[in-house]
């Protein structure tokens, strides 16, 4: 026997559809007097039995077997094998050779996600010089995201794009010959801050407008999370390159010297409350706020620039508003001394290297997830002494090392959790990938597996996303061909370079 609430609703639902019936049957007859009457019924018979084929074609057969023998013991997927680490790391590996612009001859690069889902974002590729001489520039890019993937995902798709338009408008505007390189550098600057005016106020435009909430939720998204954002435009007829930087990503050049040494030139400097120069400006731009930078952090921010990132930019009564309407991430107040937004800005700081024809040289891209634990220079030797080895012709090799049994508690034993010499190891043919594996822990496989072996939200705990681009240039050796091309997403940007 039913329960009486759920026979009290068939049987009201019975009566509604009789009743649906009844005024059908009326209606159909008294429109159409002349149709017959098994045309009416059968026209009845349809509406009854339309709901009920639905669920007679969605519904399966029978319910799934679950006729596995019994466990006898407890069965847990062991951490990964070494081979297991490879196929992680190089899972989102690609590598491209540079056939049409001159000075550069390939490029790698990968990703390791941390975050569920992964907020990093990338892009790389030539683009027709903003300059229209028929050449081709090259571009290569990083989105750090915070607080959610929605701005480093709209960066990915829309920066590139904003800064070539901004370009192609110096251009058309200036007298005859090169375009000197601080109007380069304002150009590019123009473009980054445009396009996070742009971000911050199509959301408070959107909060106002008579659009969906649907529709509003999507482009408020942007705006409430955040991203750095590190690009390099790479021009072959000056041998330029420019660097871009917003956040805390790092761009370093390494270049072989007469002694055959690498020497690491960093192309930008991290912006977060432990830069000094970033601490200066803010008490500059907002006087008599002491409180802004506390434990080098910016109001609460890690880093001082950032596209997005909404609640360190908008006016308070925005904010309190968007809580009430949209479920907006409340404001900073009263936790943080809140008065004079915006404290922070996408403003980048770009700079402009001449890449010598005459050097091999190499430039590595990176989001602070592989800067976490190394430093500029480890970065170029273990680049460099990767590219030596291919130029000799040396195969990948993959010591063994032996190590004590570890677990994490030997970081506070002496064990360093950051990149240590002895550790490191060269079995890969993706230079990006090769960073990677040093950077997790390198010959000391159970230190890498162990890292790897934590899954989202867990993961966070012992690394970030990374996300690693490294360009060659000049390089001429033998080696450095990819003996495989992996095809990427990236936007406005051919596959093959």
């Amino acid at each position: 026997m039913l329960p009486w609430r759920v026979a009290q609703t068939r049987l009201t639902s019975r009566s509604i559809l009789q009743t649906q019936l009844r005024k059908f049957s009326k209606n159909f007859s008294s429109s159409a007097p002349s149709i017959n009457k098994g045309m009416r019924y059968t026209a009845i018979a349809g509406m009854v039995a339309a709901p009920c084929f639905w669920w007679l074609v969605t519904t399966r057969d029978d319910a799934p077997s679950l006729t596995s023998p019994p466990a006898q013991h407890l069965v847990i997927e062991p951490g990964p094998s070494r081979d297991q680490v490879t196929r992680l790391i190089s899972q989102e590996a690609y590598s491209f050779r540079v056939k049409s612009v001159s000075g550069v001859d390939r490029y790698d690069g990968t990703q390791l996600g941390s975050n569920a889902l992964c907020e990093d974002r990338f892009t790389h590729g030539k683009f027709p010089s903003p300059w229209n001489d028929g050449n081709h520039w090259m571009a290569w890019a990083v989105f750090d995201g915070h607080a959610g993937w929605q701005t480093a995902d709209l960066l990915e798709k829309q920066l590139l794009p904003h800064v070539r338009h901004s370009l192609s408008q110096v251009k058309s505007a200036s007298v005859a010959g090169p375009v000197p390189d601080e109007v380069v550098r304002h150009a590019i600057t123009t473009a980054f801050v445009n396009l996070d005016d742009s971000i911050i106020k199509t959301a408070m435009d959107t909060a106002q407008g008579k659009e969906p909430l649907q529709d509003k939720i999507k482009k408020l998204a942007p705006a409430y999370a955040g991203s750095c954002a590190l690009l390099s435009l790479y021009d072959p007829v000056t041998s330029n390159l420019h660097v871009a930087c917003t956040g805390d990503s790092r761009a370093v050049v390494g270049q072989k010297g007469a002694n055959g040494k690498w020497e690491a030139i960093p192309l930008s400097v991290d912006q977060t409350g432990d830069n000094k120069e970033e601490v200066a400006r803010l008490s500059k731009e907002h006087p008599g706020e002491e409180n802004i930078v506390k434990d080098g952090r910016v109001l609460g921010m890690m880093v001082s620039r950032a596209f997005g990132d909404g609640r360190w930019k908008w006016p308070l009564d925005f904010q309190l508003d968007s809580v009430q309407r949209f479920y907006g991430t409340p404001p900073l107040t009263p936790k943080h001394d809140f008065r004079t937004p915006p404290y922070l800005t996408a403003e980048p700081v770009v700079t402009t290297t001449k890449i010598d024809p005459s050097k091999p040289a190499f430039l590595i891209m990176a989001t602070d997830g592989l800067w976490y634990t190394l430093s500029n220079q480890q970065a170029v030797d273990l680049v460099g002494r990767w590219v030596d080895a291919q130029a000799a012709g040396e195969t990948s090799s993959k010591p063994e090392a032996t190590y004590e049994p570890f677990d994490f508690g030997h970081f506070w034993k002496g064990v360093n959790w950051k990149f240590v010499e002895g550790r490191t190891t060269n079995q890969d043919d993706n230079a990006a990938v090769h960073l990677v594996r040093n950077a997790l822990g390198g010959n000391h496989h159970e230190l890498t597996a162990g890292r790897l072996a934590f899954t989202p939200p867990l993961s966070r705990r012992v690394r970030d996303d990374i996300t690693v681009q490294v360009a060659f240039f000049n390089s001429n050796r033998k080696g450095l061909s990819p003996k495989a091309s992996r095809l990427t997403l990236f936007t406005n940007q051919a596959r093959s370079a």
